[in-house]
Order: C-alpha cells, then structure tokens, then sequence
C-alpha cells in the first residue's frame, strides 16, 4: 500500500461537469442501464449501505429491492432528484396500475388526477414546484418521456424509424423467438440498407449531441457512437430476447408493454413502498459526499455509478474513484458503464480497488440496456 499522502486528492469533478452542463432541464426521465444487471453486478446485501448515482431515480428504488439499510441517492440535477421525488410520491399514493400510467409505461386519459393524488405525497417542496410547472407535459406524454434523451427517442420512433419499417415489423421484432429465429428475422426483415443508414446518420456523435445528450457529455469521447449502437443493437435483437427488453420496448413503442423494468415489476411494487424511508435523495456532487463521509466516518458497501465518468477528464475520474473507494467497506462492490469514454480503475488504485472482469464480461453480454461498450465492476479491497 503506498503511503497515505500518494492517493489522489478528491478533485473538483463536480464542478467539472456542472460548468459544462445546464441542469435547468431533466436530462434523463429514465435510468437507461439495465436494472438487472446492477443488480447482479453489485450483488448487495439485505442491511448494506448504497451509493447511487440519481438519474432518474429507476436504480435507485430497484436497490430497494434488495432489502439495504439505506440508499444515498445523489445527483447535480435538481430535474432528476424531481423524478425520484415523483416516483417515490407516486409509490406511496397511488396503486400499481396508476404507477405505470403516470410514468407512462401504460396509456393513460387519467394522469391529471393521478398527479393531483399524489402531489401532497412529493416530500420536498421544489420537487412539487417543478413538477407544478411542468404538470401539463407530465399529463399529456408521462414521466418517463420528459427528459432530452427519451425526446430524442420519440422523434426517433414518431419520425424516423417509419422511414424504414413499419408498424407491423417493429411489432414482429418484439415477438418471441429461439435464437436462430430472431438471426434470421434480423438478416432478412430488418438489417437492410435503410436500417444501417438510419442508425450511421440518427445516432450518430453530431445528432446525439445535438437532440438526445448534452454536447458536453462528448468531450471526452472516442471511437464511433453509430459503430457501437450498431453493433449492440444487433446484439440486443438476435442473442437476447426483445421481447423481454423494456428499454428496446421503450424506444420502439414509447411504452414498455409486457416487458418493466425492475422497479415497475408487480411483484416489487409492495416491497419498494414499504422501504421508500430508506431512500435520501441529495443534491450533491461524488466528491462532496466522498470528503462528508470520510469526514464522518462513513462507510458504503454498493456503488452504483452509472456512466458518470463518462463526464470527467481521466485525472478527475482517477480522484473521484479513489474518493468513493476510500468510503467503500472492504469486500464492497463499485460498478458503472463506459459509452465512448474508457474509464476503469488506474494503476495507482491497484492497492485499493480489483477489477471484476470475468464478471463484467459476462453481465455485459446479458446487458438489454445496449447502448454501453463495457461494464465496469469493481471490488473494494
């Protein structure tokens, strides 16, 4: 172990990000990494500790889940602690079908009185404010469709996609098939020349940047965006099952049908709202809570990270890792995405952190969240 005064000191990657990046909107109404997999990934505990990354709040009420004594949630974004506020108002109040139409994952003509029941269950009071100012979007299109990126989506799935298949082929990809059969649909129904064009120019680094991400989140990205969406997407069509993957269902048909994610699971929706207490939303940046629970004593087994380095340049990614590291339990777990930016524990966290590779490969083959090029998990020595 090197010497106490070797480690990285916390750098300002909080800051970083937030004079690159306006938070006056929501950014993602969704978490877009498969719950699933975190969840296998991390592997926590009943009576751990959790540290999650906000978002839209989806992970963080899946962690639940898993019986934990606590999980932090944290984001930079006023907008996206508002959608885990409204999430967690929408659990306490209204029944599991009312749950699904004000998110949106079900058609609803209701939302209005869905929201007016369960706004005096939204906790902090500029979470009821924002979602008061933005109650006619929620109404007409659901929670789970406000954000810029699932905007991009729905210009995606209202306006480009019929350029290439039709209503009746989407719905044909999402049926049930064996493997053979879905490579076979693939190839012959779905993977022409229009389809490649589409994805090469729609998802594209310059068309991302410009309607679905916030240009910043680029800065530090390599390689090619349409390359990997590509590549993954087939790989979400033919080795998995579309017919069992929300965030495809999403994309293609602005719901998820049959197939919810984790948090939205019928079987979850009791056990979420008897454990809400344990949540703590908190406007904070990773170093802020990294120096306030290292100056506590404080201590967390499960990190849940999401693709937030994607955002940092390498030597403030380095300083926040060595930051969580050193609030993590031994035999604690840290795990998060790369998209276009390779981040990973440095050399010099050696001593403190061991990459999980064998299981990062194999969740990442599972992972039906496809737009990711690599999973990351972490084991806190």
């Amino acid at each position: 172990m090197p010497p106490a005064d070797s480690a990285p000191a916390p750098a300002a990657h909080g800051a970083e990000v937030a004079e690159r990046t306006a938070f006056a909107e929501i950014l993602y109404a969704q978490c877009w990494e498969d719950a699933e997999v975190l969840l296998a990934g991390l592997d926590p505990q009943p009576g751990e500790s959790c540290l999650s990354i906000c978002s839209g709040g989806d992970n963080a009420l899946a962690l639940l889940t898993r019986d934990p004594a606590r999980v932090l949630a944290i984001d930079l974004a006023p907008p996206q602690l508002a959608c885990l506020g409204l999430r967690m108002a929408a659990f306490r109040a209204l029944d599991h079908q009312g749950l699904l139409e004000l998110v949106g994952s079900r058609p609803s003509a209701r939302r209005a009185a869905l929201y007016a029941h369960c706004r005096p269950a939204i906790a902090d009071p500029a979470h009821r404010d924002f979602w008061d100012r933005n109650r006619d979007a929620l109404v007409q299109d659901g929670l789970g469709e406000l954000g810029r990126f699932e905007r991009y989506f729905r210009l995606f799935r209202r306006w480009v996609l019929p350029l290439v298949h039709g209503r009746a082929t989407v719905d044909a990809l999402l049926e049930v098939r064996e493997p053979a059969a879905r490579e076979a649909f693939f190839r012959d129904r779905w993977n022409g020349w229009r389809w490649r064009l589409l994805i090469r120019t729609f998802f594209s680094r310059f068309v991302m940047a410009r309607l679905g991400r916030n240009p910043a989140f680029f800065d530090y990205a390599e390689g090619s965006l349409s390359d990997q969406v590509m590549h993954r997407a087939r790989h979400a069509v033919t080795a998995l099952d579309p017919a069992a993957n929300p965030y495809l269902h999403w994309i293609l048909r602005g719901g998820h049908g049959t197939a919810l994610p984790v948090y939205l699971r019928p079987e979850n929706f009791a056990i979420i709202r008897d454990r809400l207490d344990r949540i703590e939303p908190r406007l904070c940046s990773i170093e802020e809570v990294a120096a306030g629970s290292a100056a506590a004593g404080e201590r967390f087994h499960r990190f849940n990270l999401s693709d937030v380095f994607e955002y940092m340049s390498a030597a403030h990614a380095e300083a926040a890792l060595a930051g969580l590291a050193a609030i993590g339990r031994p035999g604690g777990r840290l795990l998060y995405w790369n998209m276009l930016v390779p981040r990973a524990r440095p050399a010099a966290l050696a001593y403190r952190l061991r990459p999980l590779d064998a299981v990062a490969r194999n969740l990442h083959a599972a992972d039906k969240a496809f737009f990711y090029s690599r999973l990351v998990v972490e084991e806190i020595l």
